[in-house]
């Protein structure tokens, strides 16, 4: 039951108490007969019940109609990132297939193809993969991880890729254990969609570091950079499948905005959660891990 129904449900058995309540001290003042006030109770608990049913339709309509805004919403999300490459790729084969350009720009045409082709097949990869995880399809290899060593492969793989645009990345890890109960491929996936996002929206010069730490319950992962952080009005959306906010301000604006939504569902499979932390610059991103 969601919390407004809850909320409905003990504000209509309340009513319905208070109302018998009154009726059985009204028969015992002798303002009402035992047989009217029965009969009246009967009506108010009747009218009770009526009034949750009524609720209870009223949630599921509204429930219904927010999940066909979110589908409508996704249909416009996919066309709209669907559309612009589409139309690239159209115009580059009509070029080359006309002949009429000559043979350097005809490759180059062809290497633009294969890139737009490329970040197609992503976007439509992490499509399934999110719709895959929502809907409970995957198996996860759940077995105890150090996290700390998941950490410091992730954190070199991307060293390369960092240094490529300026942006020195770093992990800080202390010298106590980081395990977890945790699918490591799944988690580092996390890593990865976290720490790419860090760096394409750090400027040359600036810094991405990853930190863990053990918590009482949990083990806690952040990704900080120094690039230039999130708008206030958009940070309760930044999971949101295929929202980019503000040039300056979103973290997807270069790809199709599932990076972030597919790690929230990841984390959260696990049993754990993803949000942002406070920042006085650039954005931290932190989430966390039940510990094994």
């Amino acid at each position: 039951m969601s919390p407004a129904l809850r909320r409905q449900a003990l504000l209509t058995a309340a009513v319905v108490a208070v109302a018998i309540v009154v009726l059985v001290i009204a028969a015992q003042e002798m303002f009402l007969s035992e047989r009217d006030a029965l009969i009246a109770a009967i009506l108010v608990l009747g009218a009770g019940l009526v009034a949750l049913r009524i609720a209870t339709l009223a949630a599921r309509e509204r429930a219904r109609a927010a999940a066909e805004a979110t589908r409508r919403q996704l249909v416009a999300a996919v066309s709209h990132d669907l559309r612009t490459p589409i139309a690239s790729l159209r115009l580059l084969v009509e070029a080359v297939d006309d002949e009429i350009v000559d043979e350097q720009t005809r490759r180059r045409y062809l290497k633009t193809m294969g890139t737009q082709i490329d970040s197609l097949s992503a976007m439509i990869d992490d499509l399934f993969e999110l719709s895959r995880i929502e809907a409970g399809d995957i198996d996860w290899s759940l077995r105890q991880v150090e996290l700390g060593l998941l950490v410091d492969e992730t954190v070199a793989a991307m060293v390369p890729e960092a240094g490529a645009k300026g942006v020195a990345l770093r992990a800080e890890l202390g010298a106590e254990p980081l395990s977890a109960n945790a699918d490591p491929e799944r988690i580092q996936r996390v890593l990865f969609n976290l720490i790419r996002n860090a760096i394409r929206h750090t400027p040359a010069d600036g810094s991405v570091t990853v930190k863990a730490e053990v918590g009482r319950e949990a083990v806690e992962i952040e990704v900080a950079d120094s690039g230039e952080g999130i708008a206030e009005a958009e940070r309760e959306r930044v999971f949101e499948a295929f929202f980019r906010g503000g040039e300056d301000a979103a973290r997807g604006s270069d790809g199709a905005g599932l990076g972030l939504a597919i790690s929230r569902a990841i984390v959260e499979t696990h049993g754990g959660r993803i949000w942002l932390a406070p920042a006085a610059s650039g954005t931290r991103i932190r989430f966390s891990l039940p510990r094994a």
